[in-house]
């Protein structure tokens, strides 16, 4: 059926711009025009027609090719990892949710969003982008994908683009339809695709575009694989995620942009929590899971890293117009990482940081809730490291009485909610930006709500961003809190003394510890509390910097702190021990999480009961066996005492073969006998006298291996054993040389 080219084993090539449904629906139209790939085609469908008979009858059915069937495509997204792309397959029902969106928005001009990933991530059907939607990150690209192909150096398959995607189905209809194969397929970029049979398909790349280190020409012409359809590919597409939400865990991460030994990003690790999470379940409470009864756990990450080293506070700068230039990177990762712990403790940055991350946590919290508004479960908090301590000073600082739900105290939300946003804006001077706060639907709470990033990326410029933020940070102080009123509540009052009851210097008996200027340094009060946890101070940690700690928008079920710091600040701040009665004003449970070879990680529960050296409880394994650490402790003691077993072994056999006396393989003979052996008595005699020797030569060995328990046994006669020992050892070793002398000749 093939061309007289193909028959030879040459290539017929397709004309690009080919329509393939005009080519079938008139075959005897484009059979008429002149001798072209489509007068090829419509030739032999001519020939294969029901309507002759002639031709019907000669075919056979087993030869018939099977029926062209429409590839299924899967969506893909790509992920940028150390400026490298790597594509990522969605999971079975958010690649139906993208393609039903496609197929409805094919023919329309507006834009289709589709939350995936458990609504993380919103992508844009047309525009085929994927946006974050809980933290900064930039577009992803996302493709419905048909094709695949894997080089020589790739170790996956990765998907052509929907337009390369679609030349090759088109060429692969008519090869399938026509069977006809060894067909060529050149793009405008010089690559080639040789359609072989259905399941052989190579993509050669043109010269230009090999690597320019090839030396063998071989390696030059080495094709890709190219594959169908995402089942025909090893690719292992992961499962989609239960929609109900039981728990949500916000994670604050610790020093420096890097979380883990990796540097990857507090995303990334938290992708791995996320993870872990819904293995676990489901294969722990998969019976359940699959009924409906249990949900699944939601991680969101809580970046202040980038707030505290972004252009606002330009704190970078400062640090590395001081920095010495020698050992350049070293002195780089010591300021990204190690100078958080000083900044925490600079009552400046220490402001900038527990903003950041309270605001964080109450954004994050209300877009959780607009997104999933049947949400009824706990919430709670995880903190790494430095970002344990900052959940921990957090919480210490709660207040619980009067305050409403929404995590403001009432007259707070008066004195927000009072003006409206044009009423603000003029009082600022800036009602230039209405319309483009409006344009976003933008009001007094959600304006409350917004970062210094979140104004800036509205196109509003520095300065009126930090008139805004100042404004709504003056209106969210507590009226209980602010210098004009005489009326103050505990959480204000100052100490009237110090802890050697002297009156602090420099402070005003009626001004508050709590209320500071944003961002200020000129009226930065360096006085601390000098009272301990669960005292009458409401919860205020002696030794803490006195800031204005915001309050959050719910109550935390659980506080779990990893590799926590906790207990030596505490300790270096001052504090002895720590209530026992003592708990935080808003939540109600604490674990201290940490690994025992963490090097920065504290424990906690010695300042609480002190009289008692309690063991640290260990956490099961999930699946019932030994963690990493103990396994291996086990595994080397179980090699040094088989070790230490096989090499004292050895040695107590060496030594026994050494000392044993050596043992006649021979059974006693009689003399008779002996002399029975030989023909005259000479012979005999000479026999014996070396059999003598030989046994003086023995016990000569035999002594001098035993001498030493001999000098031990008689240490009182040792300089006389000795000497008789060494003069009977040369009689016998000139006695055993004249032997071997008279033997040898």
């Amino acid at each position: 059926m093939s061309s007289s080219q193909g028959d030879r084993g040459g290539l017929s090539q397709p004309a690009p711009n080919t329509n393939i449904q005009d080519v079938f629906d008139n075959p005897i139209q484009t059979a008429a025009t002149c001798n072209t790939p489509e007068a090829q085609i419509s030739s032999v469908l001519d020939e294969v027609s029901p309507s002759s008979t002639s031709s019907f009858e000669m075919l056979d059915t087993e030869s018939v090719p099977p029926p062209y069937q429409e590839v299924q495509p899967h969506w893909f997204f790509c992920r940028r990892v150390d400026d490298s792309d790597s594509w990522h397959p969605f999971s079975r029902e958010d690649s139906d949710k993208l393609e039903n969106a496609c197929n409805t928005v094919r023919d329309k001009e507006e834009d289709v969003v589709v939350a995936v990933e458990g609504e993380r991530y919103d992508v844009h059907v047309k525009k085929r982008k994927r946006y974050a939607v809980y933290w900064e990150q930039g577009p992803t690209e996302v493709r419905r994908c048909t094709w695949f192909y894997k080089g020589d150096k790739d170790t996956r398959f990765l998907p052509y683009s929907e337009e390369f995607s679609k030349r090759l189905e088109e060429a692969y209809l008519i090869a399938v339809t026509l069977d006809e194969w060894k067909r060529k397929l050149d793009f405008p970029t010089g690559e080639t695709v040789i359609l072989h049979n259905p399941k052989l398909i190579m993509h050669y790349q043109p010269v230009g575009m090999q690597d320019e280190w090839v030396s063998s020409p071989s390696e030059q012409t080495r094709p890709c694989t190219v594959k169908r359809g995402v089942e025909n590919i090893a690719v292992e597409i992961p499962d989609g995620e239960p929609e109900k939400v039981d728990h949500l865990v916000f994670m604050v991460h610790g020093i420096g942009p890097a979380c883990d030994l990796r540097f990857r990003s507090i995303i990334q690790c938290v992708n791995d929590f996320r993870s872990v999470s819904l293995s676990l379940l489901a294969s722990h409470y998969k019976r359940s899971q699959q009924e409906g009864h249990i949900g699944r756990v939601e991680f969101l990450p809580v970046n202040w890293h980038s707030a505290l080293h972004g252009d606002a506070t330009g704190v970078d700068k400062d640090i590395h117009r001081i920095t010495l230039p020698s050992i350049s990177r070293l002195r780089h990762f010591t300021n990204d990482t190690l100078l958080d712990l000083f900044f925490y403790n600079s009552p400046t940055y220490c402001q900038t940081i527990v903003d950041t991350v309270a605001s964080e946590i109450n954004r994050l919290h209300t877009l959780f809730k607009q997104r999933h508004p049947e949400f009824d479960g706990a919430v709670s908090v995880v903190g790494h490291s430095l970002g344990s301590l900052i959940l921990f000073d957090l919480l210490t600082n709660q207040r619980n009485e009067s305050k409403a739900r929404g995590g403001v105290p009432s007259g707070e939300h008066s004195s927000l909610s009072s003006d409206t946003l044009e009423q603000t804006l003029t009082k600022l001077g800036l009602q230039q930006y209405l319309e483009t706060l409006l344009a976003e639907n933008v009001d007094m709470e959600s304006l409350a709500l917004c970062q210094d990033s979140d104004l800036r990326d509205l196109g509003i410029p520095l300065g009126p961003r930090k008139k805004i933020l100042h404004y709504i940070k003056k209106k969210r102080l507590p009226e209980h809190c602010k210098t004009a009123t005489g009326h103050q509540t505990l959480e204000c009052d100052p100490p009237h003394g110090t802890s050697d009851g002297n009156q602090p210097s420099g402070l005003p008996a009626h001004q508050p510890l709590f209320h500071r200027e944003f961002f200020t340094t000129s009226a930065v009060d360096y006085e601390y509390f000098d009272v301990g946890i669960g005292q009458s101070n409401g919860g205020i940690a002696k030794g803490q910097v006195s800031i204005d700690y915001p309050q959050l928008a719910f109550y935390p079920q659980t506080f779990f702190a990893f590799g926590s710091p906790i207990g030596m600040f505490l300790t270096v701040r001052g504090l002895k021990r720590i209530d026992p009665n003592y708990s935080f004003p808003t939540c109600k449970s604490f674990y201290n999480i940490y690994h025992p070879y963490d090097p920065v990680a504290y424990r906690i529960e010695p300042m609480i009961v002190s009289e008692v050296d309690s063991e640290p409880m260990l956490i099961p394994h999930h699946k019932g066996r030994k963690r990493m650490h103990l396994e291996l402790k086990d595994s080397l003691t179980r090699m040094s005492m088989d070790l230490k077993n096989n090499v004292l072994g050895s040695l107590r056999t060496a030594w026994q073969s050494f000392t044993r006396l050596p043992v006649a393989a021979l059974p006693p003979v009689d003399e008779g006998e002996l002399y029975a052996n030989y023909t005259t008595p000479q012979e005999a005699h000479v026999d014996s006298a070396a059999a003598r020797k030989e046994d003086k030569c023995t016990d000569f060995w035999t002594k001098l291996v035993e001498w030493p328990k001999a000098f031990q046994k008689h240490n009182l006669k040792g300089h006389y054993l000795y000497s008789r020992i060494v003069r009977n050892s040369w009689e016998n070793i000139w006695d055993a040389s004249s032997w071997h002398t008279l033997s040898k000749g």
